[in-house]
């Protein structure tokens, strides 16, 4: 390990954070930064482990709703609800996640032409879905349908391909069911965790012997980097939502993934 790797692990934490809570696919951001900066991890569990950082940092800035929630659960039927939705919409992406999960590492994760592709086609979709004049019926997150957190957990499933975006799916899907455009992203949150602590646990169980030190103080630098970064990001995302809306994002989706197929046909 050397200076220039750890530096690498910084700008990809920074990446990372920065770019996991928006539609726009922080896996792929890094998987590309990663092709064209020479980083590589074994298994790729660097890229999975460090949204460990993100999720901390989405922990802080909800503790107080988390806790409330987990404190009323044997009292309150409305937070046994939302936790239960919760459960149903992770189940979907978790069982798809072990059965296809060494397809997915060893085959869409190193193919960045994958990555490319679907960040464009995503930012089309995005593009069209906030031109939409949809009439939002859900607004608050704790009180969706039951069949609603399923529906946006199997939208999520489509996050398995790189490039495509977890935040994405979900919002997107979200969106189409009649959800405002703030109660998606906020969904999109809470989901996270369950989906994003279950993808490291099972990361780093399936890849325990082939970690080092030296792959720990690389993770070390990128987790901080990309808890940070997230931190900041999730305060003000929500906000700029409401009064924006998505087609920013998918217009930064096409620009990055164009400019990704630019850069593998000119540099491989």
């Amino acid at each position: 390990m050397d200076l220039s790797t750890l530096f690498q692990a910084l700008l990809l934490g920074i990446l990372e954070g920065f770019t996991e809570f928006l539609p726009v696919s922080s896996t792929g951001h890094i998987l590309l930064a990663g092709h064209f900066l020479g980083f590589a991890s074994k298994g790729n569990v660097f890229e999975i482990v460090i949204q460990l950082g993100a999720i901390l940092a989405i922990l802080i800035v909800y503790f107080q709703r988390l806790w409330q929630i987990f404190i009323t659960l044997p009292s309150d039927p409305a937070s046994r609800r939302f936790a239960i939705g919760i459960v149903i919409a992770f189940l979907p992406a978790a069982l798809i996640g072990v059965l296809a999960h060494d397809f997915i590492k060893t085959v869409l994760f190193e193919t960045p032409l994958v990555i490319c592709v679907m960040l464009i086609i995503g930012g089309v979709i995005l593009l069209w879905v906030d031109r939409q004049a949809f009439t939002p019926r859900h607004h608050d997150v704790a009180e969706f349908p039951l069949s609603l957190y399923l529906k946006i957990g199997l939208f999520q499933c489509l996050a398995m391909i790189p490039g495509t975006s977890r935040s994405g799916a979900t919002i997107v899907g979200a969106l189409l069911m009649g959800v405002s455009k703030r109660a998606a992203a906020e969904f999109s949150f809470f989901l996270a965790m369950p989906t994003m602590l279950g993808a490291f646990t099972y990361d780093i169980w399936k890849n325990r012997d082939l970690l080092t030190m030296d792959d720990a103080a690389i993770i070390a630098v990128g987790f901080i980097a990309a808890f940070i970064s997230a931190l900041v990001v999730v305060r003000a995302l929500l906000d700029f939502v409401s009064r924006r809306g998505y087609a920013i994002f998918g217009w930064w989706r096409i620009i990055v993934g164009t400019a990704g197929l630019v850069g593998l046909m000119v540099f491989g």
